[in-house]
């Protein structure tokens, strides 16, 4: 079973030429057409090597998160950062508040580090319950928390990051937040964590998710802690991130249009994909935050309805393989009304007749 999305490339050999994706949550708008025309006007920068500072790069990000580029690092996608912050801060134990991304025990896993598992409760909502979470974790080095979260779409607000990154602070824990999905939130400037400014967290984005650009690779991290960034820094590679990318992120944090017609999209087509969910019997939907939603089967397994889904040319995402969920979980990502409507409609259909 995929660790991620579905094998789209698979079912392609396969002879399944035409599915859509329902498996990978990426921005139905594709790729920003301003990037594309600054490709090609500047192709020729292939010829050179990006700068290994990336300092324009970092000027952008840090313009864009109102924050100076000394708190900044870039890597090939967020998994690098995430890879790297974890060799620099070396935890000898660390909590995953799961379900969750598959990558953070791979990288804990990657330096031998003992994980404890801190798993949500369906009966919560996959809601994180501050208090009882403090209380009653045991002593560790290291919290990591994806927020909003994949595959629950549940977020922290900023009051209650404040309040755990005290808690956790007392007891000299550190704090990891993956905020991958944060800028399908309404206002997300207004509740991201990095409002804290907090030297215990350290926050990892990418611009794989919003800004539709999987195949290119751009991530980056935040913090305000110099000596954890400078170990990140011995740590790097030298040009991770491709001159492409790093036009990207020159270029895409800045196309108003298309993050305004991005924002527009996503609080539409999240209530209304939601709202039409509801009118499927046979499964319990849970409200999200984000460019995503998961459901619980109430009739057959994932397995089951990913192989009919697939029948129909549509790959969703089998949930059984989260920590904490099991076979009655799949995740749909959303996207634009037309395809929404084939999906829900697909999966109606299944659920009443083949299952």
């Amino acid at each position: 079973m995929e660790l991620h999305g579905g094998n789209i490339y698979k079912l392609q050999r396969e002879g399944k030429k035409s599915v859509l994706d329902y498996s990978s949550n990426i921005n139905p708008l594709g790729v920003p057409k301003k990037f594309k025309e600054k490709v090609i006007e500047n192709f020729d920068i292939l010829e050179r090597y990006p700068d290994p500072d990336y300092v324009r790069l970092r000027e952008s990000i840090g313009e864009y998160n109102d924050i100076k580029i000394n708190n900044i690092v870039v890597g090939n996608g967020a998994t690098e950062i995430l890879f790297l912050y974890i060799k620099a801060l070396k935890p000898k134990k660390a909590a995953i508040v799961s379900p969750t991304f598959a990558e953070y025990a791979r990288a804990l896993n990657s330096i031998d580090c003992e994980i404890i598992y801190y798993e949500l409760k369906e009966e919560n909502e996959f809601r994180l319950d501050i208090k009882t979470f403090i209380s009653s974790l045991p002593r560790c080095d290291l919290v990591i928390i994806c927020n909003p979260n994949n595959p629950t779409g549940v977020f922290l607000s900023l009051d209650e990051i404040k309040e755990l990154n005290e808690g956790l602070k007392r007891r000299n824990i550190k704090l990891f937040l993956d905020e991958a999905f944060i800028e399908f939130i309404k206002d997300w400037k207004k509740v991201t964590a990095l409002n804290l400014k907090d030297k215990n967290i350290f926050i990892m984005r990418a611009l794989t998710k919003f800004f539709a650009i999987p195949g290119l690779r751009l991530g980056y991290g935040m913090a305000f802690d110099e000596d954890l960034l400078e170990k990140i820094k011995a740590y790097k590679e030298p040009w991770s991130v491709n001159s492409f990318a790093e036009l990207a992120g020159q270029i895409m944090l800045w196309d108003k249009e298309y993050i305004e017609q991005s924002e527009k999209w996503i609080e539409e087509e999240k209530a209304w994909f939601y709202k039409e969910l509801l009118k499927i019997d046979k499964i319990k939907v849970f409200k999200t935050t984000t460019n995503f939603i998961l459901v619980k089967l109430l009739k057959g397994t994932s397995k089951e309805i990913k192989e009919k889904m697939i029948d129909k040319e549509i790959l969703i995402r089998d949930a059984a393989n989260f920590r904490g969920l099991n076979n009655k979980f799949i995740r749909l990502a959303i996207k634009n009304r037309e395809n929404n409507k084939i999906v829900s409609r697909a999966l109606s259909e299944i659920l009443e007749k083949d299952i």
